[in-house]
């Protein structure tokens, strides 16, 4: 059922990320050019910390990614119960998986990180991580 859950949320990312690229007037060519790699993420936190995670992300964790170099490319949430109440997807995108280690050291190093992930009351997060490239025929790349 998880994997049903991922491949719609990475689709739904794809298209949403290259509509944003039209969307701020880039051409299609554009959003295609560059050779990036996309890591699909799966959080769940303890039950009833849902919410103070997407207060997290909407308040702090979207800001302090861009910082460091991460592309943030789509945010979403299942619909369907029991996920709905349970789980976070997003989609980031990186120059390489290189750059992604580097990007996620520096992010775990930030002092405001530190301080955000421990006021903020969520607690321990389960998280799954996938690194995906684009396949040759994929619009978005």
């Amino acid at each position: 059922m998880r994997t049903m859950w991922q491949s719609l949320a990475l689709g739904a990312a794809f298209v949403a990320g290259f509509a944003a690229h039209v969307a701020l007037g880039q051409p299609a060519a554009h959003a295609q050019a560059s050779a990036r790699v996309f890591e699909l993420r799966t959080y769940t936190p303890a039950e009833g910390k849902l919410d103070l995670l997407h207060s997290r992300f909407r308040n702090h964790t979207v800001r302090i990614f861009q910082r460091h170099g991460m592309s943030s490319v789509w945010y979403g949430k299942p619909m369907d119960a029991p996920l709905s109440q349970t789980t976070l997807i997003y989609l980031l995108a990186h120059p390489s998986r290189e750059a992604a280690k580097k990007n996620w050291d520096a992010f775990r190093a930030d002092p405001e990180w530190a301080r955000v992930a421990k006021e903020s009351g969520v607690g321990p997060v389960k998280v799954e991580s996938v690194f995906l490239e684009p396949t040759d025929y994929s619009p978005m790349k």
